[in-house]
């Protein structure tokens, strides 16, 4: 469970309960949301690298199902295949196409139907055995969280998630069996997360404190983490 890992991020939510903005470009510390989680993925897959070689990939070439060229696009020169880090390991965002970060970038169709459609746009381009399902506006998430996920789990999981202090699990922090994933999705049509998702039986994580799964749903939520994370004036 060393190797690099492919991350789909669903970053194309509405933002109503923050006013309807483009959440994912809020900046907190100097780097948008979307940034700061992508940054993660890679500094993550980086360090697999050197502690595990690069992980295996689909070879050069091959489509991901269901895939179509027009529907991916990369921005900002990546190295070889589109949204791939240095090493191995794509970062897929699901959202309106962006400069940075770099990112191989899909869409849900409809666009902004929903987690469910998005998860099945962005695993059209997974292409590791196991991926990273994980929220844009996580400002709190490190390199040790993806860690923990990864530690927890065993060849017979279909994945792992964290569950915050209540009990309740996050599903959009959390890794997964791409294999799993798709044969759950196959036959779903439904529109919850937790419908999909639950049935798999992943693995319970409870992070060190509940600041890895705490998102920014609200100006409150975002006004805490520019708090905790941006350096004091003066």
């Amino acid at each position: 469970m060393g190797a690099p890992l492919d991350a789909v991020v669903l970053a194309g939510g509405a933002g109503r309960r923050m006013g309807g903005v483009d959440k994912p470009g809020l900046d907190v510390a100097g780097r948008t949301l979307l940034e700061r989680v992508t940054d993660v993925v890679r500094a993550h897959n980086a360090d697999a690298v050197r502690v595990h070689g690069a992980g295996t990939v689909a070879p050069s070439g091959t489509a991901a199902v269901g895939a179509t060229p027009e529907d991916a696009r990369d921005t900002a020169g990546s190295r070889g295949e589109a949204g791939e880090d240095a090493g191995g390991g794509r970062t897929i965002v699901v959202g309106p196409t962006r400069e940075s970060p770099r990112a191989l970038y899909v869409r849900e169709d409809p666009p902004g139907s929903g987690p469910v459609p998005a998860l099945r746009a962005g695993l059209a381009h997974v292409r590791t055995p196991w991926f990273a399902l994980l929220a844009a506006d996580l400002p709190h998430l490190d390199t040790g969280h993806l860690a923990a996920l990864t530690a927890a789990l065993s060849e017979d999981d279909a994945g792992a998630v964290f569950v915050d202090s209540t009990g309740h699990e996050q599903w959009l922090t959390g890794i997964w069996r791409a294999d799993a994933v798709r044969a759950a999705l196959a036959d779903y049509r439904g529109r919850s997360l937790y419908r999909l998702l639950g049935p798999l039986r992943p693995r319970a994580v409870p992070p060190a404190d509940d600041l890895a799964v705490a998102d920014c749903d609200t100006p409150e939520d975002l006004d805490r983490a520019r708090r905790l994370l941006e350096p004091p004036a003066g």
